[in-house]
């Protein structure tokens, strides 16, 4: 996946002046950024305060390390059966 240019506390700065009343092309052309980018962000970080973003961004991360840890067991497990098998 393609890393953002923008940090999350940016894009919810953005968000943040598009409720308080600028223009949504307005900003889209401050950032550089789609209109469809723009509504994408405001789905996701609209409703957010710092306090959750902060929680987010430590799920996304322990998710991040669970799955990596499952790729690893399962790799471990695959090779195990492997030789098992071979071993009949």
């Amino acid at each position: 996946m393609r890393k953002s240019r923008f940090t999350e506390e940016q894009i919810r700065y953005a968000v943040q002046q598009a409720e308080v009343g600028i223009s949504v092309p307005e900003l889209c052309r401050k950032y550089g950024v789609a209109a469809a980018t723009f509504y994408r962000w405001r789905q996701r970080y609209g409703s957010l305060t710092k306090s959750e973003l902060a929680r987010l961004k430590d799920l996304e991360r322990e998710n991040s390390r669970l799955k990596k840890i499952v790729a690893d067991l399962t790799l471990d497990k695959q090779i195990l059966q492997d030789v098992l098998s071979k071993k009949d």
